[in-house]
């Protein structure tokens, strides 16, 4: 909000007024004032919740209520906001400062254990135990790229302040998280990515690895591919949550403000494809993403719901109906449909789903939800929205439903990085 604010201020010349949740309000006055704003735009805050209130408690908020900034009823702090001159205070700064002064490459010598609640305290870590990044550490896990270690990745200017992602501060992170060098052009490829996405609510995200490279770092894609069974699994998923917090500038109640946050974000549902079960005439993702099959590829996706089969597929209910009435549940548009080696075979010999494009499109047709209180039903899936991941171990026909959305598009989204580039 605050940079459409800005456009309409300085180069329309309009006044505007931000509105924000009350439990976000600090960040949007301070730190994006700061950092990304710069501009002289005055907020109101509303009480929080907002969303799954009657438009009773609405009304209320809007007529009742006091703005949380100024003390004032709500319409008479939205008036003075656009029509109180502004104070010096709040006049037009300029463009955004400079970021804050690099801090030292190195620390101070001191104990295992000070280093440790030292790196916690700055809120560096999952809060679990790290690999201290030592200078020897470090420039081991630069021998597994042939990228220069100055060499920056992409500039952060989000949530605040300006920062580079260099291979240097990947590398590091890759230490912290308990990486093999052997890792390394992975985690650089998902540096990319960083900061993961955050919201008020429960967002997570999905890491998906495709190509030659699940088996050159011993990747899991078989049995219990999504539980804490897998070195490379476990640590690549991990340095997406390090990389998040310490160059993304990623910290709760400061820059991410979400009331339940997401178990998931400690390893982001770091996982593979099995592509050597995929039934005959089903691409993996990243073939589907127009990256060649024997291309190495990790693709980020981002979403909130994560829903689990309560048992296995059944001949009597046709397991893709039973998905549908899942998808139903979804409301962002987008679907990720994981499942085992053994429910794609069922799709595809029981039920004649040929490829995953037919599957999707099949949800893209057939899945509706009825909206309240009109009772018009919708069908809210494009069939390029739906995504299916084969992987597993092939013991039990289960799957999961979830929003997580992955783009196929890679020109036009930017989900997928080719892992070889980063060698």
């Amino acid at each position: 909000m605050s940079r459409n604010c800005k456009q309409l201020e300085q180069q329309y010349k309009i006044p505007t007024v931000g509105s924000a949740a009350s439990n976000i309000i600090k960040y949007a006055q301070d730190h994006d004032f700061k950092y990304t704003n710069g501009s002289p735009i005055r907020y109101i805050s509303f009480p929080f919740p907002v969303a799954g209130q009657p438009q009773s408690v609405h009304h209320k908020y809007i007529f009742e209520s006091k703005d949380v900034v100024s003390g004032k009823p709500m319409m008479q702090a939205f008036i003075d906001a656009l029509t109180v001159p502004l104070t010096d205070n709040e006049k037009y700064k300029g463009p955004a400062p400079d970021p804050d002064p690099a801090e030292s490459r190195f620390l101070g010598p001191d104990t295992e254990e000070n280093l440790q609640r030292l790196f916690k305290n700055l809120d560096y870590t999952d809060y679990l135990p790290i690999i201290l990044p030592t200078e020897e550490r470090v420039a081991d896990m630069l021998k597994g790229t042939s990228h220069k270690a100055d060499e920056i990745i992409k500039i952060l200017d989000w949530p605040g302040g300006r920062r580079e992602v260099t291979v240097e501060r990947v590398a590091i992170c890759a230490v912290m998280a308990g990486a093999k060098r052997e890792y390394l052009p992975a985690i650089l490829a998902l540096a990319n990515h960083i900061p993961f996405g955050n919201s008020t609510s429960s967002m997570a995200n999905m890491i998906l690895i495709n190509g030659p490279v699940r088996d050159e770092i011993s990747m899991n894609y078989g049995h219990n591919v999504m539980g804490p069974h897998s070195e490379a699994n476990s640590v690549i998923g991990r340095s997406y949550t390090i990389m998040s917090k310490t160059i993304g500038g990623l910290h709760s109640k400061k820059t991410t403000w979400s009331t339940l946050g997401s178990t998931m974000q400690y390893n982001n549902v770091c996982i593979a494809e099995n592509e050597e079960a995929l039934p005959e005439g089903w691409k993996p993702f990243h073939v589907q993403a127009g990256f060649k099959p024997n291309e190495s590829v990790i693709t980020v996706a981002t979403g909130w719901s994560y829903i689990s089969s309560v048992t296995e597929a059944k001949r009597e209910y046709p397991v893709y109906m039973w998905m549908g009435e899942y998808m139903k549940s979804l409301t962002m548009g987008s679907a990720t449909v994981v499942m085992d080696p053994t429910v794609a075979r069922l799709l595809n010999d029981a039920y004649g789903f040929k490829t995953k494009e037919q599957l999707s499109k099949w949800f893209s047709e057939n899945v509706e939800k009825t909206l309240y209180p009109s009772g018009e039903k919708v069908k809210p899936f494009q069939e390029s929205s739906v995504n299916i991941i084969v992987t597993g171990g092939g013991g039990q026909t289960t799957w999961f439903v979830t929003d997580f959305m992955m783009s196929r598009n890679m020109v036009l989204m930017g989900g997928s990085t080719r892992i070889d580039d980063w060698r």
